[in-house]
């Protein structure tokens, strides 16, 4: 007979294996528990519900989506806005500013150049829309992307009656170039409406009455947000 203070061995090795099954199962659960854990907190780098700096830009765009028509139906709105693209350009005295300096106010940033004839036709809209809306909350940032004849580039802004816009220009075209590589243009005129966090809310390509009653209406539920 087993001495009283040794554990029987025809019981104590089913308790032992008992008890490391148990050990298992607990030891299971626990990795998966961080497994899951991990995984909704690493996805992305974002914890569950965080969309970034322009998740709130989402409530905006979808708002505005259903105002995309008439003179502007050429507008896309992104299901998902995204931060704008970084640019650099020049100011009218040759002072350098990036896009990012106008983080605060919603903008519609254009791309235009003196030998583009859409731009021609579109330019004095976009003039007209600054004047309504223009102030600390909006502006029309309009980017001459000439690389040569820079000469032209005031006489084609007084030919089309522009009084409101500020001259904005990039002489070497890296504006061009730089949303080229993010499929961001193709071609002249280019349009992205930006809010004021500085993400992308739409586009466009191609010209638009954006002094219509349709923009001014999309412009303002832009702006009420």
């Amino acid at each position: 007979m087993p001495n009283a203070t040794e554990p029987d061995p025809d019981h104590a090795a089913p308790a032992a294996g008992t008890g490391m099954r148990r050990a298992a199962v607990v030891a299971l659960v626990s990795v998966v528990a961080i497994a899951v854990v991990y995984g909704t907190t690493r996805h992305g780098g974002k914890e569950p519900g965080d969309q970034g700096p322009c998740g709130p830009a989402a409530g905006l765009a979808a708002s505005i989506a259903p105002l995309a028509k008439g003179e502007i139906a050429a507008l896309t709105v992104a299901k998902a806005p995204r931060s704008a693209t970084e640019l650099a350009f020049l100011t009218a005295d040759g002072r350098p500013v990036a896009l990012s300096d106008f983080r605060g106010r919603t903008i519609l940033l254009n791309l235009w150049a003196t030998w583009c004839l859409p731009c021609r036709a579109e330019m004095p809209a976009l003039d007209r829309l600054q004047a309504k809306f223009g102030g600390p909350g909006f502006e029309v940032v309009a980017i001459n992307i000439d690389t040569a004849r820079l000469d032209r580039r005031q006489a084609f802004l007084n030919e089309a009656g522009v009084k409101s816009l500020a001259f904005y220009a990039d002489p070497k075209a890296d504006v061009f170039q730089t949303l080229k590589r993010v499929g961001k243009v193709v071609g002249l005129p280019t349009t992205i409406l930006i809010d004021s966090r500085g993400c992308e809310i739409g586009s466009m390509a191609g010209p638009a009455e954006w002094d219509s009653p349709d923009a001014f209406r999309l412009i303002e539920a832009a702006l009420a947000r």
